[in-house]
């Protein structure tokens, strides 16, 4: 007897796995993006930055400060973790590597002396992964990602994102951000539970820039993520079919270039701007 079923004689459209960070580097530069998730062997890349080591450093030692006993997350404990995963890659010298390190252990004792640290979180360094799309009808992506910290208040969530970078932001920079968008999507789906609130957290200035987002906000963040995806995997498509790497991914030079790990093998970002070195980005220290 032969099968029943349905068959329409439509194929179902794959859904797209993406990362916020995928589709910021796709936005950015398509060269870097091609440079650093299809082209193989892996392109040449320079060396560690000061400021992704500095970055680190804070991430991991929030992290483990939210999992000791509430009673234990003192300013002076939260500043000792900074010891404990002290990293040197990419500063300048012993002098910069001292400064530095007593930077990021006051930043990090003042964070736990400044906010309430007693609460559990709901996630921390937290995957997070959900079905999402513009039409809930016809879900497109798959929206994956790691997020610093996940609180929970007043039965919602929200997205705690840490920075330690030059720039100071505000409530404008947390409202445009994609990435902490789609957190705030995907958080929401993998926990049943509203979240229409994200925050950055920057550490050297003590600022916390928050937004809270619309449900239109979170659908137009979405459909914007949805056209990058789509328009990432068609490219990658025509490139698997022979199509011309460089035409297909150019290179969008800007002053990022100055600092991209991809520079040893962009031309054209290294006609852009001269190279930064490696503790250019460092956040100044009083």
């Amino acid at each position: 007897m032969a099968q029943l079923g349905f068959d329409f004689g439509v194929e179902p459209t794959p859904l797209l796995k993406v990362t916020p960070a995928r589709l910021g580097l796709y936005d950015d530069c398509p060269r870097r993006y091609r440079m650093t998730y299809l082209d193989r062997p892996t392109p040449v890349r320079t060396g560690p930055w000061a400021h992704n080591t500095l970055g680190a450093v804070v991430h991991n030692a929030l992290r483990e400060l939210f999992t000791l006993p509430p009673a234990a997350r003192t300013p002076e404990r939260a500043g000792a973790l900074v010891g404990k995963h002290w990293r040197s890659a990419g500063f300048a010298d012993a002098v910069q590597i001292a400064r530095y390190s007593e930077a990021a252990r006051r930043w990090v004792a003042d964070y736990a002396s400044d906010h309430d640290v007693t609460g559990e979180p709901v996630g921390l360094e937290r995957w997070v992964s959900a079905t999402v799309g513009s039409d809930p009808a016809r879900p497109a992506l798959i929206v994956e990602g790691r997020i610093d910290r996940i609180d929970s208040r007043e039965g919602e969530l929200v997205i705690v994102d840490y920075k330690t970078g030059r720039a100071r932001p505000g409530e404008a920079d947390a409202r445009r951000s994609r990435a902490l968008a789609l957190y705030a999507v995907a958080a929401a789906r993998t926990f049943r539970t509203p979240c229409s609130r994200v925050e950055l957290h920057h550490l050297p200035t003590a600022t916390v820039a928050s937004a809270e987002h619309t449900e239109a906000d979170l659908r137009d963040q979405v459909s914007a993520a949805e056209e990058t995806a789509a328009t990432a995997r068609e490219l990658t498509d025509r490139l698997t079919e022979g199509g011309d790497p460089d035409a297909l991914f150019p290179a969008r030079p800007a002053r990022r270039c100055a600092w991209c790990e991809l520079r040893p093998s962009c031309p054209e970002g290294q006609e852009a701007v001269p190279a930064a070195r490696p503790w250019d980005l460092l956040v100044p220290t009083a």
